[in-house]
């Protein structure tokens, strides 16, 4: 039996390049925190991050060798439970998971030049002729080898949830990693990466050793973060005694009120506050541009406000104090109700419904548009009117752009939400409603567009358009709303079907060709909201089996039986009064695929019109 003499109590602290952390090396995760979370704005940050250090430092005439002279530069710490030969991460493997994202979108860049850096190593170690990556977890391991190999991965639709996230970080990175370093600059950016950026890696052997080094790093907050540096500045400019005392105990509380609600919420709240409230400028699209306040923000925020203290309006000890205990706890609050309005109980009614719409599609830069056009002295309802215009802004943007098959990533939207956000703060109502809705009829996408079909990139953006479109249906006909259940429902998964089954053979009449079969099948008057069972049950059958079965389902699968239209005045009241081209389909055709997706789109079009948002600073919402 071991005791306690026997535990190696040995604790070691070292800092090591990224080459020295990964090259030839293996890392277990422990089973309960394998889910690989980082969303967009985390990747996003990450590269920024880098990318701007290294520019900071590289000129055109340095050579190669020159990287070694660079500055070393810090990434965090990670934490390493060491079982006899094998390494188990404790914390950290967020990080180093995302760097092995990134090293394989590095090694896939260098493809076809004459100078590369070989970084395979860092990302795989082959052991008798077997190949690992260097985070070994088995669920992961086709997706990995698919993007290492080709640089995309179609994931199975019962993939665990770190799969997805890694294919769409992945596919997020060409857009976030700068044009001027994809050229002449890329092995130089590789090199410092891999031999001058650093993380500390603490190892201890015994699990128990390791956890207690997690928490009292992070719980008992001997980590000096950011946030600390922060705090520690602001405070040291106001007056000691009371006013001090009084700001720092509001900071901790108000801080630590964001982290108990979400992962890191303190710290992208700071961020997500100074951005809405005084970035300027943004880093411009084109080689050899640096980083400007909005981008400095993102990365060093505290080392930001040191020196942009005049312009924020930091000058006598009072500013100071009044940008904490007034300002801080203005914003903070409103941040935690945008965090409890994106991942809390949803309420149908409420203005800040939107906010939830937009967080289920993963759209974090929303954040920094709700808080831009707040002001510390307006009113509860005034504030509510402000976050819902936004709110109801970003629904509709989103909702064109995917409609359109455009983009809705981080690093696509970050410059054009840069600009809007400067441009609504501190705005009144009325003005912003006018802003906002101008925005939207100058740009491009529209609902007019008829050619909208799902794909394997977009089908979980159009369930979450399909959930929309069902409950807006639902909630006009005098029912209560079905978005929960449709879209997270934890008894009954619901996902995109097909009205037709994949049976080509069955409509010869319309298509000669299977390749224009299955186009028209995957356009979206084919495609409904069902349960995963019904789907199973009853997917093969005919049309005219499966139709009165849609009956039982919610209203848009219902509309196409006629029973839909009978004994049911709150749909028929809705179809009247919204004139909308309901009817019942008895037999369902290639026509009728065209005929459905136009009334989809006359749906889309009055749910999200940009006129609601005039409508809402005079309480005229339908």
């Amino acid at each position: 039996m071991m005791t306690v003499t026997d535990i190696d109590r040995t604790i070691d602290g070292v800092a090591k390049t990224i080459a020295e952390v990964l090259e030839k090396k293996k890392y277990l995760i422990d089973y309960y925190q394998r889910e690989y979370k980082w969303e967009s704005k985390q990747i996003a940050e990450l590269v920024a991050d880098l990318t701007a250090k290294f520019l900071d430092l590289y000129e055109a005439d340095h050579a190669r060798k020159d990287v070694a002279k660079y500055p070393g530069y810090y990434l965090g710490s990670i934490i390493i439970s060491q079982k006899g030969s094998q390494p188990f991460v404790v914390d950290g493997q967020q990080r180093l998971t995302s760097l092995t994202l990134f090293l394989t979108y590095l090694r896939r860049l260098q493809q076809g030049r004459d100078e590369v850096v070989n970084i395979d190593e860092l990302i795989y170690s082959e052991r008798f002729g077997e190949k690992s990556f260097n985070l070994d977890v088995p669920d992961r391991n086709d997706c990995m080898e698919a993007l290492f190999e080709l640089g995309e991965y179609e994931p199975p639709s019962d993939a665990a949830e770190s799969v997805h996230t890694l294919v769409a970080r992945y596919a997020e990175l060409d857009g976030l990693f700068p044009d001027e370093l994809k050229e002449a600059a890329l092995p130089f950016f590789i090199d410092w990466l891999k031999d001058r950026v650093q993380l500390v890696q603490i190892t201890a052997y015994s699990d128990d050793d390791a956890y207690a080094i997690f928490e009292t790093m992070n719980d008992r907050g001997l980590k000096l973060t950011p946030a600390d540096m922060l705090k520690g500045y602001l405070l040291a400019n106001m007056e000691d005694g009371k006013p001090r005392t009084k700001a720092n105990e509001l900071w901790r509380k108000r801080l630590r009120s964001l982290d108990e609600q979400a992962e890191d919420a303190s710290s992208d709240f700071l961020k997500t506050w100074l951005r809405s409230q005084y970035s300027t400028k943004i880093r411009e699209r084109r080689k050899g541009a640096r980083p400007e306040d909005w981008d400095r923000i993102g990365t060093e925020f505290h080392r930001w406000l040191r020196g942009a203290h005049d312009s924020v309006g930091l000058k006598a000890r009072d500013d100071f104090y009044h940008f904490v205990v007034r300002d801080l706890d203005f914003y903070s609050h409103h941040y935690a109700r945008i965090l409890d309005a994106s991942t809390g109980p949803f309420q149908p009614d409420s203005p800040l419904r939107f906010i939830r719409f937009n967080a289920d599609l993963g759209f974090t830069l929303q954040n920094q548009l709700l808080l831009a056009p707040l002001r510390v002295d307006d009113n509860s309802a005034a504030i509510d009117r402000k976050l819902e215009l936004v709110g109801r802004f970003t629904d509709i943007l989103l909702a064109r752009r995917i409609w359109n098959f455009r983009a809705t990533a981080y690093s696509t939207m970050q410059y054009a939400m840069f600009t809007v956000m400067r441009d609504i703060r501190g705005l009144s109502e009325p003005d912003l409603a006018k802003l906002l809705r101008d925005y939207l009829f100058k740009v491009d996408e529209s609902f007019d567009y008829d050619g909208l079909y799902v794909h394997q990139q977009n089908r979980s953006q159009l369930h979450k358009i399909l959930a929309r479109i069902t409950d807006h249906i639902t909630v006009k006909s005098g029912h209560a709303s079905n978005y929960i259940e449709l879209t997270n429902g934890a008894k009954v998964k619901y996902e995109v079907e097909h009205i037709w089954a994949d049976r080509p053979e069955r409509h010869t009449d319309d298509f000669s060709h299977e390749a224009d079969f299955a186009r028209h099948r995957n356009r979206i008057g084919d495609l409904l909201l069902l349960p995963k069972q019904f789907n199973a049950s009853y997917n093969d059958e005919t049309y005219a089996q499966k139709r009165p079965r849609y009956f039982s389902q919610n209203l848009l699968a219902a509309s196409l039986d006629p029973q839909a239209y009978e004994k049911n005045p709150g749909f028929l009241a809705f179809v009247k009064n919204s004139g909308l081209p309901f009817r019942a389909h008895e037999e369902f055709k290639a026509a009728d695929i065209v005929e459905r997706g136009n009334l989809y789109r006359d749906i889309a079009k009055q749910l999200w019109n940009p006129d609601d948002l005039t409508a809402v600073t005079a309480n005229e919402v339908p």
